[in-house]
């Protein structure tokens, strides 16, 4: 077999000689299509002759549709491939000599002999199509090449009629390219050429898809009876279909009888191993082979590679449509190294199926990203990732009544649905509690230090206008209590998060204002992707007077907050999410797409200061402050590094979140239900609290525990002190007058033991010095003699939590 490849063109013609005489017989055939009776006559052959030589002989540069292969974070896990056409190069070397014998066998036994045009052929189908004879193409394989090549290199469906008609300028057109290509390329490169770009149907093109599709092997590795039966299937692929009854006895055929014949003929196979390659079994199935998110290797990989594919789609990098973009990524022959974290997926998605069924009407939804380059290290659900059968539902009726009246099915559990990260239907959940953060960071922005105190009320009202509802008082001023309808008391940023007052933090919006609290959501990432929550986020939609803004009514995702809490543990660096490590081209080229795109969206000092406020709620201390309490407590011990982040419930506990940062990670999770928000039930933190927290300690096991920074300004702290003027045994209108004009706020707390007269001013909590701007609580003598009891000034209480 050996010798037979390395026969050099004994053609003997030269070059220019073929070519006249291509250009001559050409001028036969066009006179012959056009007048049969002169086909022969001189003036004929001229004229052919000149049409030939006018013709174009340089094809357009081309890159067949090539699969983009999408790995894990580790560079080796494959999680799925996109193609139009299952396709990709390989070259000769790695394809089997059976392989390259029987394609030759099958359609051009003389392509070592030519150059590209079988002359002698040539003339041979024309005689015997102008007879009435059987009907011959005489069309060499650098000649199919060159029709493929023109095919895949159109700009316009035109050149694609052109490429492909059945007519006597399609030939001539081939004839010349196919002389040309013989002058530039070896006759091994044109039969690698061919063999990657050949169809073998069933969507598949090129022999390295054909041979895993039909045999489920590499190319290399083909048998002769294989190699003959995919040969034989080029000529007309859904003809030659082994799994159609038909097709099967055709293919069977033209392999027994033609192929492995002409093999024999060709001195490359043996009689006898011809024999024994015609009893090979011939494929009535063939491997399927996924493409897409919906073919994943693993289920729970799928909601990620459907944000890598939405991500894609967004990238003008890849074009100017969706459609030039998704033709991209079909065609390109990409190897994409994705941020996917397989170690922290699977761990989420364990903790996930330990404590939720995939059937529950509620969804329970982590994502994990990276502080400090927005790279997306985990995103998962209680869900399946498939499309629901509707042939065969699984998914259960909608929980929202009017949907199940209407025989709309639920999210529950299968859904292609992006939960965790937005678009499309999905416009996100409500979080609560979790949005106090950024009333923290536009307070720091605006010189409000961390020991800021506020006298926190059961109820607050605030200036904020409303229309009626539960949260409305004083006719129409938005008046919002604490979890518990408690926790009344002076509060630092420290010991209100920890305990997530509400009565705090609505005071300290309104003092910096909401439009500001907004504008640092928007700095750190969350994306207003529903209509309403988008209007009134705007200045024109009444953002000075969004009341309970930080209090999280609107809707967002958990991979939105995610980014905004690891923005903090970035010192105020906001990257937006990516899920690229390394996109890398066919040629080997490494581009720069979906590397990290990122801003400063605070300063260091304030997202350090903000990041120590947020280590009380989940039980960690404090570096600058006092905690006094916290919400999630149990997390600084089960996760074993320094944490931070924050636990949110909102109304009638229709959503709970938990947010839980390291230096490395953080994961933020949701329970909702994404089909009906207005649901009946309760979402509990028993749930959604330990799956963040387990997530988030199996994903750090083995690294490094790293503290956070300090701000280096202590202003940033402690602010600008000012002395409390002496006030004891006055009035409460002039003490409260004097502590007003020194500019404190002032509220008068309850009795205590004093000397001074009843009524009046025993004392201020605190005394001495104070926060510009801080909160001074009156203690009100009882007339009593005795010491002053402490515990009778308001301070804050034990007792529940707030949300």
């Amino acid at each position: 077999m050996s010798s037979w490849f390395r026969r050099r063109d004994h053609n003997i013609f030269t070059n220019a000689t073929s070519l006249l005489v291509c250009g001559l017989l050409a001028g036969v055939v066009v006179a012959a299509a056009a007048f049969p009776a002169a086909a022969m006559t001189g003036l004929a052959a001229k004229a052919g002759g000149q049409t030939f030589a006018g013709l174009p002989s340089e094809l357009k540069e081309f890159s067949s549709p090539q699969i983009t292969r999408v790995y894990a974070s580790d560079g080796k896990t494959q999680i799925a491939v996109f193609y139009d056409e299952f396709r990709s190069d390989v070259p000769l070397k790695d394809i089997s000599k059976n392989m390259q014998a029987a394609i030759l066998a099958a359609e051009d036994r003389k392509f070592y002999e030519h150059n590209g045009v079988d002359i002698k052929g040539i003339a041979r189908a024309f005689v015997s199509n102008q007879n009435g004879g059987s009907q011959q193409g005489a069309s060499t394989l650098t000649m199919q090449y060159v029709r493929m090549s023109l095919a895949y290199s159109a700009t316009n469906p035109q050149e694609v009629i052109d490429a492909t008609e059945d007519s006597p300028k399609r030939k001539i057109t081939e004839m010349k390219y196919a002389m040309q290509i013989s002058k530039q390329l070896t006759k091994d490169q044109i039969l690698e050429r061919y063999l990657n770009i050949a169809p073998f149907g069933s969507q598949t093109y090129g022999i390295y898809a054909a041979s895993h599709v039909y045999f489920n092997k590499k190319p290399k590795d083909l048998t002769v009876g294989e190699s003959a039966m995919l040969a034989g299937m080029v000529k007309a692929p859904s003809d030659y279909n082994p799994t159609t009854p038909g097709g099967h006895e055709l293919i069977t055929d033209r392999r027994n009888n033609y192929i492995i014949p002409a093999m024999v003929d060709m001195g490359v196979v043996t009689p006898a191993d011809a024999e024994k390659a015609k009893k090979e079994a011939i494929p009535t199935k063939v491997r399927q082979v996924g493409r897409g998110c919906a073919w994943v290797a693993k289920n729970n990989w799928g909601f990620f590679c459907d944000f890598f594919y939405r991500w894609w789609l967004e990238q003008e990098a890849f074009g100017a449509t969706t459609y030039d973009r998704e033709r991209r990524l079909k065609s390109g022959g990409y190897k994409v190294v994705t941020t996917l974290d397989l170690k922290g997926q699977a761990g989420a998605r364990r903790e996930i199926a330990e404590r939720q069924s995939d059937s529950s009407q509620n969804a329970l939804l982590l994502a994990g990203i990276e502080p400090g380059n927005g790279k997306v290290r985990l995103l998962a659900a209680n869900r399946k990732f498939k499309l629901d059968d509707p042939a065969k539902p699984e998914n259960k009726f909608s929980s929202d009544p009017k949907k199940a009246k209407a025989k709309i099915r639920g999210t529950h559990p299968n859904t292609t649905n992006p939960l965790m990260s937005g678009g499309g239907d999905i416009t996100g959940y409500q979080a609560g509690s979790v949005f106090k953060i950024f009333p923290i960071i536009a307070a720091l922005e605006n010189n409000y230090p961390l020991s800021y105190t506020i006298k926190a009320e059961k109820q607050y009202k605030s200036g904020y206008i409303v229309g009626p509802g539960p949260a409305t008082c004083g006719g129409h001023f938005y008046c919002p209590k604490n979890s518990g309808g408690g926790s009344a008391g002076v509060y630092t940023m420290w010991s209100a998060f920890a305990k997530s007052i509400n009565t705090y933090f609505i005071p300290l919006q309104e003092r910096v204002g909401s439009e500001k609290v907004i504008a640092v959501a928007k700095r750190f990432g969350v994306q207003f992707r529903e209509p309403n929550d988008a209007r009134m986020t705007t200045k024109e939609g009444g953002a000075n007077q969004f009341g309970a803004f930080s209090l999280g009514v609107t809707a967002s995702t958990p991979l939105d907050m995610a980014n905004a809490y690891a923005t903090l543990a970035a010192d105020g660096k906001y990257c937006a999410p990516t899920p690229i490590e390394q996109i890398t081209t066919l040629d080997g080229e490494k581009i720069d797409i979906g590397r990290p795109f990122c801003n400063q969206a605070t300063t260091k000092d304030v997202a350090r200061a903000a990041l120590d406020t947020a280590r009380c709620p989940v039980g960690d201390n404090a570096q600058l402050g006092a905690c006094n309490g916290s919400t999630a407590g149990p997390t600084r011990g089960i996760v074993g590094h320094p944490v931070f982040g924050k636990s949110g419930t909102t109304d009638a506990e229709k959503t709970a979140s938990l947010i839980v940062g390291t230096s490395k990670i953080v994961v933020a999770g949701y329970m909702a239900n994404p089909d009906w928000p207005d649901h009946r039930d309760q979402m509990k933190h028993d749930i959604i609290n330990p799956a963040v927290q387990y997530t988030v300690k199996e994903y750090m096991e083995g690294k490094p525990k790293v503290q956070f920074k300090k701000p280096g300004s202590s202003k940033m702290v402690f602010g600008e002190q000012r002395s409390i003027p002496n006030v004891k045994c006055d009035s409460v209108s002039s003490a409260t007058n004097r502590l007003e004009d020194a500019g404190f706020h002032v509220s008068t707390g309850g009795e205590v033991d004093s000397e001074c007269p009843k009524g009046t001013v025993a004392d201020t909590d605190p005394s001495g010095r104070t926060i510009k701007n801080g909160a001074v609580v009156l203690r009100i003598s009882s007339g009593k003699t005795g010491a002053p009891d402490p515990g009778a000034s308001g301070g804050p209480p034990g007792g529940r939590p707030g949300n």
